[in-house]
């Protein structure tokens, strides 16, 4: 979905107007909040985010596997697949499925480490084990109670933070804020913008890890960029920090193309963007996420060569933090499943 723009801005009649149905939604998203899920047997590790739409809890999911794998753990991802028309549970592979099949972020987190899609993840537990877990990494699934977690790492993005503040359809918040923040174990602040101060002093009050981190590109696609004008395009939640994150390794983005978030693409807007690049000599680029699905599309798949996936890391500036959590996460799974 392409999120609505009062979300972002300053209070609006159409806030307002949908605040009675954001009450009797977060009513019911908080109560939900409060059931008692299955335990998994093994330690389980969520990385979430408080509202709708993107903050990169994907690369924060990469940053993780990679701190557990270093601590001799075998991580397996939990997914519910959104945007996959398969019901799970089953573990993505690469070469079989596509986008359409389990989902662009399953997909594209497949390349590097197990993945099991389930549209109950509580259903997806055994298979992710079946797999040789050690520990189960949740991607999304905070507000949801089915799974028990060790951990819960909210990742937030220091520009948008969160928008208006209010519970969806009146804006981007999936619950009401305050259960959130008494669930949040840690958050992971992305960026160096300011309106997440508030939320990030909250969960400083608590006691609670806040932890900054910072997008870094790869430094091969930067290369293959220095120099070049591009158009850049992306279908994700918040295609306004692609662009900027392109600018900030020093990227001329001479147009931008902003898509609905998971947006289907189809073979004239692919077309109609390699046509538009072509008229201005640009280089089309995309994010990975939006590279994967065009990639996994039979009809798609021939123009990828014609595309720049634009490859970022998550830096996260106090690893040993992270490392702390990870490790206390662990003992404390191990511990209730003994």
């Amino acid at each position: 979905m392409r999120e609505p723009g009062f979300w972002h801005g300053p209070p609006s009649l159409k806030s307002h107007l949908l605040r009675p149905l954001g009450a009797l939604y977060g009513a019911i998203a908080a109560k939900r909040l409060q059931r008692q899920g299955m335990d998994a047997g093994i330690p389980v590790l969520c990385i979430g985010n408080y509202h709708v739409g993107g903050a990169g809890k994907t690369p924060t999911v990469l940053a993780l596997a990679k701190l557990l794998r270093e601590l001799g753990e075998t991580p397996v991802v939990l997914s519910r697949g959104y945007g996959g028309k398969l019901r799970g549970p089953v573990r993505v592979d690469p070469v079989r499925h596509a986008a359409s099949d389990v989902g662009d972020e399953p997909l594209m987190l497949a390349g590097a480490l197990p993945v099991v899609v389930s549209r109950k993840r509580a259903d997806g537990v055994p298979l992710a084990r079946a797999q040789g877990a050690t520990v189960i990494l949740m991607d999304d699934g905070f507000q949801s109670p089915a799974v028990v977690k060790d951990v819960s790492l909210i990742v937030i993005d220091s520009a948008r933070g969160l928008g208006n503040g209010q519970v969806f359809p009146a804006g981007p918040l999936r619950a009401p804020l305050r259960p959130q923040l008494a669930r949040t174990d840690a958050l992971i602040v992305v960026g160096t913008g300011t309106a997440a101060e508030a939320v990030a002093a909250e969960i400083a009050t608590q006691g609670k890890p806040v932890l900054s981190a910072h997008l870094k590109p790869d430094e091969a696609v930067v290369a293959e960029l220095r120099g070049k004008r591009v158009l850049a395009f992306a279908g994700i939640g918040d295609p306004g920090r692609f662009f900027r994150t392109l600018r900030s390794a020093g990227i001329e983005v001479v147009r931008e193309r902003s898509f609905a978030d998971h947006h289907p693409f189809t073979e004239k807007e692919i077309e109609g963007l390699i046509a538009d690049a072509s008229a201005e000599q640009l280089t089309l680029v995309t994010t990975e996420k939006d590279f994967v699905r065009l990639r996994s599309d039979l009809r798609l798949a021939s123009y990828a060569n014609t595309i720049v996936p634009f490859k970022v890391t998550l830096d996260i500036g106090d690893g040993a933090a992270l490392r702390t959590i990870a490790v206390d996460a662990l003992k404390r799974g191990r511990a209730t499943a003994s």
